[in-house]
């Protein structure tokens, strides 16, 4: 019996603790930068239901928060965060330059440091018109990949959860082994398009399952 319980209480200390990356429900947004591409997406921590959320507004506009932070993908691969979007951009083409707009997505980057062409990034986006686990290269390099996880309007404007394993998408998706997350970003764009956005963001956290 002791030894039942010595090796029950061993593998739950191997279980890591969630690692956390946006803890807006606590009003914090400390170690997040803003990076402007076009315009600029404006976010802030607002009350939504009863709890702090991100909320990003864009109007023809593409910026992003970004954090820079490590992660262990062999310790906590499992990314988990939710969203809420309150309206997508019909009649885009979001495979083109010009429909790169998305409501919602989430980039995780593995940094190829000095050697920048070795950055790879993959991008988790509620796709207006694509269907859900559709992916494809982005529009304007190859070296980030676009992973449909929401589509369409069906669940607008409903708190939607999620869970990801990132280390495998970068297998599936580069055919490589990325242990290590250097940045992890937030961005609700609408430049190409021309349109509007505003979107919610709730906590981003890394677990071991």
């Amino acid at each position: 019996m002791f030894f039942y319980f010595f090796v029950i209480f061993y593998a739950s200390l191997a279980i890591a603790e969630p690692l956390m990356i946006g803890e807006f429900s606590t009003n914090n947004l400390h170690g997040w930068e803003e990076k402007i591409f076009e315009g600029e997406t404006t976010y802030s921590i607002v009350s939504q239901e009863g709890k702090d959320v991100l909320v990003a507004e864009s109007h023809a506009a593409a910026s992003g928060l970004f954090k820079k932070i490590t992660v262990d993908l062999n310790k906590t691969p499992y990314i988990n965060w939710s969203w809420k979007a309150e309206n997508i951009f019909p009649g885009i083409n979001e495979k083109t330059k010009e429909g790169d707009d998305y409501p919602a997505r989430i980039y995780m980057v593995s940094s190829g440091g000095f050697f920048f062409w070795k950055t790879k990034a993959v991008n988790y986006v509620w796709s207006s018109n694509q269907a859900s686990g559709d992916a494809w290269p982005n529009a304007y390099t190859s070296r980030a990949h676009m992973v449909v996880v929401e589509s369409g309007n069906s669940n607008v404007a409903t708190w939607r959860n999620y869970k990801r394993n990132v280390r495998e998408d970068f297998k599936q998706f580069f055919g490589k082994d990325v242990s290590e997350i250097d940045v992890i970003a937030v961005m609700t764009d609408t430049d190409n398009s021309g349109l509007s956005a505003r979107t919610y963001y709730g906590d981003i956290y890394f677990t071991s399952e």
